[in-house]
């Protein structure tokens, strides 16, 4: 995965948000992620370390070798595992499809929102699968921005997260990866391939959810792409204002807002 292929940014922000994300999400779509202790485990496309700290909390006696491509991510990354006083992680720069370690290095591979900004994931994957130890698993999550919906019902909201869509398909990504991983999976070599969808529902009376997703999480992550969605004239200023504002509505006690992960599982 290149530097400039991440639709999102590389800002201070950015990194807030998906902090953010990891922490409303973690029992969702983390509570049947653990690993034994002296297991092995490659966390490919680490980012700035979002989903690492909770897949060492997790896992606090697997040794977790921790990947990204930017410098600027794995130093957020290790400051951030370093202050939450975990010792179990490594990091090391390198790319997804070149990766510098030998054949059946590991008992288990864990992918989170990485193959969404890859041009070729499927291929992606199948780089990975040597790296794996026979019988070793895989473990890969995504979004799929298809699967969100809402009321108050609103055009510009809409328009707003398809132009996020949008740009990620122009920077060689897919936002709708998350409904193609079984195929995907299937297509690396991949056996045992299980497909469980994570649905988020939220409304006021789930108000830790409102605000850590709705707001937090998905809103502000669409929102972030605004100047870009500005400068390529995908939107007009107007309805771009109008579209978040509808998305922030959706937070408001009579509001409902509904999104979808998925998550997969195979094993070499």
């Amino acid at each position: 995965m290149a530097d400039n292929s991440y639709v999102h940014g590389y800002s201070s922000r950015e990194s807030e948000r998906l902090a953010d994300q990891a922490q409303t999400l973690t029992d969702l779509l983390h509570h049947d992620t653990r690993y034994l202790p002296g297991s092995r485990v490659l966390e490919a496309g680490c980012g700035t370390g979002a989903q690492t700290v909770i897949l060492a909390r997790n896992s606090p006696g697997a040794l977790i070798t921790s990947v990204d491509i930017s410098e600027d991510s794995l130093k957020h990354a290790e400051e951030k595992i370093r202050e939450e006083g975990i010792v179990n992680v490594t990091f090391r720069q390198g790319d997804i499809f070149r990766l510098p370690f030998k054949k059946g290095t590991f008992d288990h591979i864990f992918v989170c929102f990485v193959l969404e900004h890859l041009a070729e994931p499927e291929r992606a994957l199948s780089r990975l699968r040597p790296l794996l130890k026979d019988g070793g698993t895989l473990t890969v999550i995504e979004g799929d921005h298809g699967s969100a919906y809402f009321h108050p019902e609103n055009g510009d909201a809409r328009r707003a997260v398809q132009c996020l869509v949008d740009l990620q398909q122009k920077m060689g990504g897919n936002a709708l990866i998350g409904r193609q991983l079984y195929p995907l999976v299937t297509g690396a070599g991949y056996n045992g391939v299980q497909v469980s969808p994570r649905m988020v529902y939220v409304d006021a009376s789930k108000p830790a959810l409102v605000e850590g997703f709705t707001k937090l999480t998905f809103t502000a992550m669409v929102e972030g792409v605004g100047t870009e969605v500005l400068d390529q004239g995908l939107m007009s200023q107007e309805a771009w204002e109008q579209g978040i504002a509808a998305l922030y509505r959706t937070a408001e006690p009579d509001g409902v807002f509904c999104y979808t992960f998925f998550k997969a599982t195979a094993r070499k």
